[in-house]
């Protein structure tokens, strides 16, 4: 009988992190059915992966693409860069659980806090659930293209049952931390990984109020460990206040890993010194060999935002929000062109300066890929003197050259990139925090999987090729507790990537208006890869979507 698919000639990395080898792989149905020299079989299709990579697809433990699948199930931009399997409900805010008058208030919090449109989301969601199991009903009638793993959030949890009091620090009533505990317990049951939370300040609603669950007290989250775990266990995700309460944060951590053995949180390497670095990797080793399993989720490269005549402008004025008002790129490169526009938005631009730092503002470039500027990068501010212009003038030329395309990467996070560089290869670390789905307006870093390979990998060699899929695939499969995906071995279920390691390489963000309502995100697309398979089936091919839709909301989980 033929199979399926066969991917022939291709060099296997596993996803174990043991040395590449060159064999045949099988597919039929949703699971790899043969690995090895198959010469004498044959199959319905097959793939010629000589000189290629076949690796397990990639696993993306940060997005935000909790509403976007309404209106995006192909779920770009991650499809475009390896990744089969995304997780969903990160730093608190989820759409359930949710009462009918609740939702403009979720819908909101969701905008302030990830920058996903109001109305998008209001219009895009038809809302027909409640509870959180009931919401991931919803997402698989969606189809998405990929997989899809969720956890219900603090923000709608504490809200749904504390009302306007989840947005201070008032402690639960006995009550509601009893309700809030079985909520816990009745998402993780029905499907969840496990239970989000956001602690940063930076996060808040449209009034200016920490989100809740901002502020809880401890106590809060060891009743959400004892739901989860009388669910059978569940993840306990993160995202700290390193800031102001460091000391607060790390026995947060420290705790919820004793108590539910399963902690994934976010981190970077600073933008200074190495003392955030050095301290995460204490923290890690330390929890790791004598608490529980603990995984810090990190960037691949500083970020924070883009900037150009898309959609943020370099400078926050008047005259600049008028050149930006303007309704395409071409009128808004021709008004540069003019001289007395020019002049003006010079004197605006010299007044109030960039919108941010010019020293920490880079220039992606126009060459083949963006240059993230790593190695040897210069900022706005130091290219601009040693040509003796003003930042705004440099600026504005690059603009015109470029056809106003080129875009200018601001460096709010991972300045230290020495630093990040030592973090990237601590054992316990995982390159993923693309957040694809959030900011959508201002950063697209769903290439994050892509540039770690390319850059990382390739360039830098901080890891050998097999270790650093390990980490993109083995890695964050354990940390969810997916059952028999992350490796490629007969009988595990057939998520795989088959691609060119050589030409591997992130293309430039581009502006799209495809949001419901015609709402705009930024985008982001892949060479190298000639196949992303997902449970059997190829959704993408040399880089196009193939409009298959075989993805699954993954809801059992395997745990310690």
């Amino acid at each position: 009988m033929a199979h399926d698919l066969i991917i022939r000639n291709g060099t296997i990395i596993d996803g174990t992190g043991v040395t590449a080898y060159r064999a045949d792989l099988a597919v039929d149905g949703d699971r790899i059915t043969a690995i090895g020299d198959l010469s004498t079989e044959t199959a319905r299709r097959e793939l010629d992966a000589s000189g290629l990579v076949v690796s397990p697809g990639f696993i993306d433990l940060h997005t935000h693409l909790d509403a976007q699948v309404a209106w995006d199930p192909l779920l770009t931009s991650s499809s475009w860069h390896g990744v089969t399997t995304v997780l969903i409900g990160n730093c608190g805010v989820t759409f359930a659980p949710v009462a009918v008058d609740d939702r403009v208030f979720l819908a909101e919090m969701m905008e302030s806090v990830e920058d996903v449109p109001r109305d998008a989301i209001l219009g895009g969601l038809d809302w027909d659930w409640s509870t959180y199991p009931e919401y991931l009903d919803a997402v698989q009638r969606m189809r998405p293209a990929l997989n899809i793993v969720g956890q219900v959030g603090h923000c709608a949890v504490r809200y749904h049952v504390m009302g306007e009091r989840s947005l201070t620090d008032e402690v639960p009533t006995p009550a509601e931390l009893n309700r809030i505990r079985d909520i816990a317990e009745e998402s993780v049951a029905g499907g969840a990984v496990g239970f989000s939370t956001s602690r940063i300040l930076l996060h808040v609603v449209p009034d200016g109020r920490y989100v809740p669950g901002t502020l809880a007290p401890l106590d809060e989250y060891l009743a959400v460990a004892d739901g989860m775990n009388a669910a059978g266990g569940g993840l306990f995700q993160a995202v700290n206040d390193f800031a102001t309460k460091p000391e607060f944060e790390i026995t947060l951590l420290r705790e919820m890993a004793r108590a539910c053995g399963d902690v994934l949180f976010s981190g970077g390497a600073g933008n200074s010194s190495n003392a955030g670095v050095d301290m995460f990797g204490a923290f890690l080793t330390d929890t790791n060999a004598n608490v529980g399993r603990v995984t810090l989720a990190t960037q691949t490269r500083p970020s924070g935002s883009l900037c150009g005549l898309a959609q943020i402008s370099p400078v926050k004025g008047q005259r600049w929000k008028a050149l930006m008002a303007l309704p395409t790129l071409a009128d808004r490169v021709a008004s540069l062109k003019d001289p007395v526009t020019r002049a003006a938005l010079v004197e605006e631009g010299k007044v109030k300066g960039l919108w941010y730092d010019a020293n920490h503002i880079y220039p992606l470039g126009t060459g083949s890929s963006p240059d993230y500027s790593e190695t040897g990068g210069q900022s706005v501010a130091q290219r601009a003197a040693l040509l003796g212009v003003h930042p705004v003038d440099f600026v504005i030329d690059r603009l015109i050259a470029s056809d106003g395309h080129e875009m200018f990467n601001t460096w709010f996070f991972n300045r230290n990139v020495a630093g990040l560089a030592q973090l990237l290869t601590f054992d316990h670390v995982s390159p993923g925090l693309a957040d694809t789905g959030a900011h959508a307006g201002q950063i697209c870093d769903a290439d994050m999987s892509t540039h770690y390979l390319s850059y990382w990998q390739r360039t830098r060699k901080i890891s050998s090729l097999p270790d650093a899929v390990r980490k993109l695939t083995a890695l964050p499969a354990s940390v969810l507790g997916l059952v028999e995906r992350g490796t490629l071995q007969v009988g595990r279920f057939a998520d795989i990537n088959v691609f060119d390691h050589d030409a591997l390489a992130s293309e430039h963000p581009t502006y799209v208006n495809d949001f419901p309502n015609g709402a705009g995100r930024l985008q982001i697309r892949a060479r190298g890869y000639a196949a992303t398979i997902v449970n059997g089936v190829v959704v993408t091919e040399q880089g196009t979507n193939t409009g298959e839709r075989p993805g699954r909301v993954l809801r059992e989980f395997s745990r310690a």
